[in-house]
């Protein structure tokens, strides 16, 4: 097991990022939110989790061991690949899953895509006696709340921040945040949070258009 991997940051994508361990580059798999904090050039140290499968190694990335080890518990419930379960991190933190387990709020988890109704009643009922408690319930807000998420800022802010982590310019940032915006108002208005990874994607197009 590879429980973490420490060196300077080579390069960042939309989905990833290659960090320089003894004079390889590993590749890592991160959520928007974990790359937000990376700088190319900078050192970096990330907890990691190796998925293995027959015809791949993928090394999957996060802030800290309690990010990893809610990745690995989200993976014993049946039907959640190391991908959904990534993407329910890119949704929520740690602790925001582990409330929304305790208190059986299905609202929390249909909002990451690719979870259902159906899909969610199943996961809190699969997941309810291995998340644990939340470490903070003060802090730990669910969509709807008034505070947001506890991923950090709402989405403007965690997709401005993955934004400037990719190295564009807070300018570019900016228009990029704002052309997505209507996408994001929509997503809220029918009751459920903006999602970070697609609005990510979408910004992604949005500059590179207008390059």
């Amino acid at each position: 097991m590879i429980a973490f991997v420490s060196g300077p940051v080579s390069a960042i994508a939309p989905d990833s990022a290659v960090i320089e361990v003894g004079g390889v580059g590993m590749a890592v798999q991160c959520t928007p939110g974990t790359l937000a904090q990376l700088r190319t050039g900078r050192h970096a140290k990330l907890a990691t989790s190796l998925v293995v499968r027959e015809d791949s190694l993928t090394l999957y990335g996060f802030e800290d061991d309690d990010a990893r080890q809610t990745f690995e518990l989200l993976q014993t419930a049946s039907g959640v690949g190391p991908r959904l379960a990534q993407a329910m991190l890119a949704v929520h933190s740690p602790d925001v899953l582990r409330l929304a387990v305790a208190e059986g709020d299905e609202k929390a988890l249909t909002t990451v895509p690719g979870i259902g109704k159906k899909g969610a009643q199943k996961l809190l009922l699969e997941l309810k006696d291995r998340l644990g408690e939340p470490v903070a319930r003060g802090s730990a807000q669910l969509p709807g709340q008034s505070a947001g998420s506890a991923a950090g800022g709402g989405w403007r802010g965690q997709l401005h921040s993955a934004l400037v982590g990719l190295g564009y310019a807070t300018r570019e940032a900016d228009e990029a945040v704002a052309a997505v915006a209507p996408q994001a108002e929509a997503a809220a208005s029918s009751g459920t949070e903006p999602p970070v990874p697609q609005l990510l994607r979408a910004a992604l197009q949005t500059l590179n258009r207008a390059r």
